[in-house]
């Protein structure tokens, strides 16, 4: 608990078995009530380590469904437990576990219902290894979001988020994608609710073991973020108002 909120930390996982128990040994489980591990139908032990490690809620999806269709089953796992805050953590420990605390801190002190861990803040992402093309590609996308949008992010895309439970209940997630667009569906939609969001500096580290995409899909993944923001801008001006936003 955090000051008498329930924290769920919930771990998105697939092929993690080479990076889970690292990530699990520095999550402050003082302050963390409960962990929710989904395993997106991982080709490893995945599922059976983090049973062996003490993760009591474990879910295994017999087929592959995606990075936004695992993350719907993280929040509804999340929601069904009670939770008052919410963190994704990826299991592939490209994000450190030791921010958890600061970022709990946040939403727990009503500062702000909503915080990213952002690489782009400082120097955190070329210095941990971020491929120089994959930062231009997110300096520009998220120019162009935060112009199309009306928002001052350093960036969209990290992959690590706090969120009060009461936020996640009021977003229609399940209407978003079930692929990586999923992220920027979901924060289109808090600031769309009028939500604000804060941002905390993060490191990062790339190597063989964390997760990426490739070049094909990081463009498809660009493409994706950009239709989200002309939706957005669209819902805002009354033009019309896409599924998401309902």
């Amino acid at each position: 608990m955090y000051k008498n909120k329930k924290v769920v930390v919930v771990l998105p996982a697939y092929n993690a078995a080479q990076t889970l128990a690292k990530t699990y040994a520095e999550i402050p489980m003082d302050i963390v009530d409960e962990l929710v591990l989904v395993d997106d139908a991982s080709k490893d032990n995945t599922s059976e380590l983090a049973k062996s490690l003490g993760i009591h809620h474990v879910i295994r999806h017999d087929q592959n469904k995606g990075y936004g269709g695992n993350q719907k089953t993280c929040y509804k796992k999340a929601l069904e437990l009670g939770a008052d805050i919410v963190v994704m953590l990826h299991p592939d420990y490209q994000y450190t576990p030791k921010l958890l605390t600061a970022m709990i801190s946040i939403i727990g002190n009503e500062v702000y219902p909503v915080v990213l861990g952002s690489r782009i803040l400082g120097k955190g992402a070329l210095k941990g290894g971020m491929p120089l093309y994959k930062y231009i590609f997110n300096r520009m996308l998220t120019l162009s979001q935060n112009i199309l949008m009306n928002q001052k992010l350093s960036e969209y895309h990290t992959g690590y988020r706090a969120f009060s439970g009461e936020v996640i209940k009021s977003i229609n997630i399940q209407a978003n994608s079930n692929d990586f667009v999923f992220d920027n569906q979901m924060l289109a939609q808090i600031f769309y609710k009028g939500f604000e969001i804060g941002e905390i500096t993060c490191p990062t580290q790339y190597f063989e073991e964390a997760s990426s995409i490739n070049f094909k899909r990081s463009m498809e993944y660009g493409i994706g973020c950009q239709k989200v923001a002309f939706q957005y801008l669209f819902a805002k001006l009354g033009i019309y108002q896409p599924t998401i936003f309902k």
